[in-house]
């Protein structure tokens, strides 16, 4: 069985360094396009991964109407639009502000907000039990996502945040808690939360009801060590060790403005994998089905098949999960059947479920391959445990965490394959590349581990 992405991180992972900056994050939004080599690339954020099937379907007209016809979904439950015409700017934020996706523009870029994308959708939560509990005692989390992103946007503060921080609202089972969050909510039993600020052992613990409240406040604790620091850092690791954020002084300032916290030490990390391609719920009936487009990449017209099924299913919902992949809340068999013949995967096991690729060619100046058309080339004949990530350059974009995987980076004339801690051959030339690579994907030494 192929494993799903991606692995627990490591233990040994090593604190950020902390960096000095003399300029502004530039990361890219939904008003601040990127000049890319295939035209200009825009990043709508979508606050835990959440869609109206009104505002799916204004994503795939903006791809139609301004771009190349195509959404691709990113590492933290965002879309991208790319191949953008100059000067469609206004344009393209009229539609997004028509369906309510640019709640507040001057945040817009600071909404990077990842929620568990089965909470309350796979019978695991709090909703089924007495007093709000089941057995696991899970919250909803996409309820905490939810008002969350309504504080963060009424905050004007809140704007300085950079368009690399990043808010987790985990409901206990450990998915998105997994993915290096700034800040993390962690649900608890009997209605509690946990708080925990970067990488920190000890976490502050707190009713649930408090949780987006509070979240909010750790980013402001952060900005103020930021500030105070005068680095420009944009992410809490990136923190000097004088200014590093303390657990303490955290459950001090959630107590002066009336949120009752305790400090949870050497907390435990709960991880789950991410949810696979499939039902989560129930093998029929109307449960929750998640779906993989390749590579996170799809045209408008398989997009537009998971809005219908969406909208006729009855939930006029879907969940962009961290993971490139797209849950939709109740749907019955026909509906997946729909999705199925539309050529996006439903069921586990396929090759793609391991195979990420960064932008490559043409998209990207500095690569050296178009990655992703040697990816499909290859994939289905180059199968293995292990997951693999293609690289167009040295950068490496949008590598999976964790400790173990298959790396192919573009050299020119092939690619440098490796596993962690060696190479495995320095050249691998394009009609060599699915013996090689399968070969890699069943390194035992890297599979052990």
């Amino acid at each position: 069985m192929l494993a799903a992405m991606p692995q627990p991180p490591s233990a040994a992972s090593s604190r950020d360094e902390p960096v000095i900056r003399e300029r502004g994050d530039a990361c890219p939004g939904a008003l601040r396009l990127h000049a890319a080599d295939d035209g200009f690339l825009a990043r709508v954020r979508v606050p835990g991964g959440l869609l109206t099937v009104a505002q799916a379907e204004a994503l795939a007209l903006a791809a139609d109407r301004f771009g190349d016809g195509h959404l691709e979904l990113t590492s933290r439950g965002n879309v991208q639009l790319r191949g953008l015409a100059d000067g469609c700017g206004g344009g393209l934020a009229e539609l997004l502000d028509r369906v309510g996706l640019l709640p507040a523009p001057s945040h817009e870029r600071v909404r990077n907000i990842v929620a568990s994308p089965l909470s309350g959708l796979d019978g695991l939560d709090g909703q089924d039990g007495q007093d709000g509990q089941d057995g696991k005692g899970r919250p909803d989390a996409a309820a905490w996502a939810v008002e969350f992103d309504r504080l963060l946007c009424a905050s004007p503060w809140a704007a300085a945040l950079s368009g690399r921080f990043l808010f987790a609202f985990d409901d206990g089972r450990g998915d998105v808690a997994a993915l290096g969050p700034d800040v993390t909510v962690l649900g608890r039993s009997a209605g509690r939360a946990l708080i925990r600020l970067g990488r920190a052992a000890d976490a502050v613990e707190l009713a649930g009801q408090d949780a987006p409240r509070a979240a909010l406040l750790a980013a402001r604790y952060f900005l103020d060590a930021a500030a105070e620091a005068g680095t420009q850092a944009w992410r809490v690791a990136e923190l000097p060790a004088g200014h590093a954020l303390e657990t303490v002084e955290f459950g001090r300032r959630l107590d002066a403005v009336g949120i009752a916290a305790g400090i949870a030490r050497a907390v435990d990390r709960p991880y789950a994998a991410p949810p696979r391609p499939g039902w989560s719920g129930g093998p029929d009936g109307r449960a929750a089905l998640c779906v993989l487009p390749p590579l996170g990449r799809l045209d408008t017209a398989r997009w537009r098949v998971l809005v219908r099924v969406a909208q006729d299913e009855g939930s006029g919902r879907l969940r962009v999960t961290p993971w490139r992949s797209v849950v939709l809340p109740a749907v019955s068999g026909h509906g997946a059947a729909r999705i199925e013949d539309a050529g996006l995967v439903i069921t586990p096991d396929s090759p793609w479920e391991t195979v990420t690729a960064c932008t490559g060619r043409p998209g990207c100046a500095k690569s050296l391959a178009d990655v992703r058309a040697d990816a499909r080339a290859v994939a289905d004949r180059a199968r293995g445990p292990l997951p693999v990530h293609w690289s167009g350059c040295e950068r490496r974009c949008g590598h999976p965490r964790g400790t173990a995987w298959v790396d192919l980076v573009a050299t020119g004339s092939g690619y440098r394959l490796g596993v962690p801690g060696r190479p495995v051959r320095e050249d691998v030339r394009p009609f060599e590349l699915a013996a090689a690579l399968a070969d890699a994907r069943t390194d035992p030494d890297v599979v052990k581990k």
